[in-house]
Parts: structure tokens; C-alpha cells; sequence
């Protein structure tokens, strides 16, 4: 059986002077069989000859071998650099002749003209090969890590119901839950995160937080500095809205508390009237 989007081993069964047909079945008819280029054609292949090949579409749609390997097969991810991108979406490099196609319809944000981006490939209702950015049903859950094991990962689709979703490695279903996606993200943005959890289908929880004792430190590190940038005073204390410290420092109030709690420990602030000031 020809297998668009995959790679397999067919053999020679027919020569001609434009490249060989090939097949996976001696006996096969001509809507059984693909046609493998004369450039590409492995050097003393013969009838019967074995030959590894990748099936995709031409620019005629028409079912075509190659012995060139994609960057990305049928159902997998990969991420992949646009080379253009025009009124019906986006063209990327997966290693072929023929560009491979991003509809506007599965781009997740607008991309442009030499951004990589992570992608799957599927086929359309037309029966061509595509690229998607929705990636989610596509990333594998069987991740060699375990819980506390620091790892990278790129945003690929935030929501405001559930975080941001994330593909550690490019290939694992990960999720920073809505509670400690605190901050700024950006689809195709570079994270170092932390595994929290493997739930029972096998996706990952991360957290771009480091252990409560060591976030402490960095995030009172960041406060002293910011008081220093508003001259000596911070124009609210540790009793302010929520959204007022997420929106200053991308952290909880919680978290905004013990960082504010270290430095008073430490003497390094006082609290005066709302506000917090620099102990010189």
C-alpha cells in the first residue's frame, strides 16, 4: 500500500527513461505504483531492486517518490523555517523540492519570512500534505523525564482557561497551569521549565518557577532592583491588588509576599504608608 506523509521501502518495477516506477506489490497496477525521478534513482537499481522512499505531491498533485528525507513525517512534529509567505499562508523548508504549505487557518499566530516554527503534518480534505501550528493532538506523552527534572520547552498556544501549553522538546505534551502562568508568553518562545507532575495519560505539568526556596531569592532580587529604578520607593506594599503585581513583576501575591518578607528579614526595605522603601 502507498503511504502518503511516510517513508517506505518500495521496490523497482519498471524502468523507464524519466525515473522507475515502483510498488510494494509485483502484480500491482498503475494507480499502485509511484514514480521515483531518473535523479534520484539509487545507482544499479534494477526490477526487484528495494528502495527507500519518501510519498508526497508534486506541484501537479500528482503522487511522486523521493529518496530525499523530510525534516517532518505524517503525524509528526518539527519545527521548520518559513521561507515566505503569501495571500493563502505560509511556505516552509522540510527538506523537499516542493515547499510545504501553512494555511492561514492553522497558524496559531501570523508568521513571517524566516521564523521557525513548530508544526505537524497532516493531510488536507484535499489530500495534500499541510502544516498546522495546532499541535496539542499531535505530541507525544511518553517522556523519558521525571518530576523536578529542569527541561526546555516552546510555547505554542496560550488560553485563558487552562495556561499555556508548551512542547517540551518539541515533541512532549506540556502544560503551565492558568495559576502559575503569571507573565508575558509568546507562541515559539524558548522556556527552561520544571516538571512538577506526570499525570496518568502521561502530559507533563511545568512551572518556569524554580523551587519556592531558591524563586524567593531571584524574585527579591528583581523587587530591590525595581525599588532602586523608582528611586528608592516602590508606590505599593504587599497588601496591593493581585493584578497590580503580576502586571509588575509577572509573580503571585503570595509569591510577592515572601520575596517582600526576605528582604525585610534581611533589612533591606521598610514599609511606610503602602508603599516600600530602600534602607541605604
Amino acid at each position: 500500500m502507498l503511504e502518503l506523509g511516510k517513508k517506505q521501502v518500495l521496490r523497482v518495477l519498471k524502468r523507464q527513461d524519466f525515473g522507475v516506477y515502483l510498488s510494494d506489490d509485483p502484480k500491482a497496477g498503475k494507480e499502485q505504483q509511484v514514480l521515483l525521478p531518473v535523479r534520484q534513482v539509487p545507482a544499479g537499481a534494477e526490477i526487484g531492486t528495494p528502495v527507500e522512499v519518501f510519498l508526497y505531491r508534486d506541484s501537479s498533485d500528482r503522487l511522486i517518490a523521493t529518496t530525499n528525507t523530510p525534516k517532518v513525517e505524517l503525524g509528526e512534529t518539527a519545527v521548520l523555517r518559513v521561507k515566505e509567505t503569501t495571500r493563502i499562508g505560509a511556505f516552509l523548508d522540510w527538506g523537499l523540492e516542493k515547499d510545504l504549505l501553512l494555511p492561514f487557518h492553522e497558524q496559531t499566530c501570523r508568521v513571517e519570512k524566516n521564523d521557525d516554527v513548530l508544526v505537524a503534518l497532516y493531510i488536507d480534505k484535499s489530500g495534500r500534505l499541510c502544516a498546522t501550528m495546532k499541535v496539542y493532538h499531535y505530541l507525544h506523552t511518553d517522556s523519558p523525564y521525571s518530576v523536578g527534572d529542569v527541561v526546555q520547552g516552546r510555547v505554542y498556544e496560550q488560553s485563558k482557561n487552562f495556561g499555556v501549553f508548551v512542547a517540551v522538546d518539541d515533541k512532549y505534551s506540556a502544560l503551565i497551569p492558568k495559576k502559575d502562568a503569571q507573565g508575558e508568553f509568546r507562541p515559539g518562545e524558548i522556556l527552561k521549565v520544571r516538571i512538577t507532575q506526570i499525570r496518568e495519560d502521561g502530559k507533563l505539568t511545568v512551572t518556569t518557577k524554580q523551587k519556592a526556596y531558591l524563586q524567593m531569592d531571584t524574585d527579591a532580587e528583581r523587587i530591590e532592583e525595581a525599588i532602586r529604578e523608582e528611586g528608592g520607593v516602590l508606590p505599593f506594599d504587599d497588601k496591593a491588588d493581585p493584578e497590580l503585581i503580576n502586571s509588575r513583576f509577572g509573580i503571585s501575591k503570595a509569591a510577592f509576599k515572601r520575596a517582600v518578607g526576605h528582604l525585610l528579614k534581611e533589612r533591606k526595605i521598610r514599609l511606610d504608608d503602602g508603599q516600600i522603601y530602600l534602607k541605604e
